[in-house]
């Protein structure tokens, strides 16, 4: 299936890939491989903010760790020239959750993204991992997450 097609199909509409927050550049394309830079929990309405364990619900969490996903896909398409379909396989994702100290479900707020890309992408979305706390986040984001693709070279 076409990774548009299923895109649509569970109503997901890419955003244009957001724009570097400093100086750096949201990808870097080396042979097959693309490093995508971490990705801050946004959507239409602006950054989504808060702190696991106190200020959001874990399924919050888990919609800004989504959310994170959907920029990904979008960075992912630029580096690929616009076209998705260049996309090989999602190989590693790196998330750090903005939470408090007792706060332990980083995996399960991770989920959220690694989820979304296997309902994307199937057995091409399945990736290794790595879920981590982080005591803030730039912007007081909730999640932020950065991701290693392999594309069509």
């Amino acid at each position: 299936m076409k990774i548009e097609n299923r895109l649509k199909e569970i109503g997901i509409k890419l955003p244009d890939a957001p724009a570097p927050a400093a100086n750096y550049v949201p990808s870097v394309v080396v042979g097959d491989i693309v490093y995508i830079s971490g990705q801050v929990s946004s959507n239409a309405n602006g950054l989504i903010k808060g702190k696991l364990g106190s200020t959001m619900s874990t399924e919050d969490g888990v919609k800004a760790a989504e959310a994170c996903a959907i920029s990904l896909l979008a960075q992912v398409k630029n580096a690929c020239g616009g076209d998705l379909e260049n996309l090989v396989r999602v190989i590693k994702l790196t998330g750090f959750v903005n939470s408090t100290p007792d706060f332990m479900d980083q995996p399960t707020i991770i989920n959220g993204a690694s989820d979304l890309l296997v309902d994307v992408l199937q057995e091409s979305g399945r990736h290794s991992r790595s879920a981590v706390s982080a005591a803030s986040l730039p912007f007081g984001v909730a999640v932020e997450i950065e991701g290693i693709f392999q594309i069509k070279s």
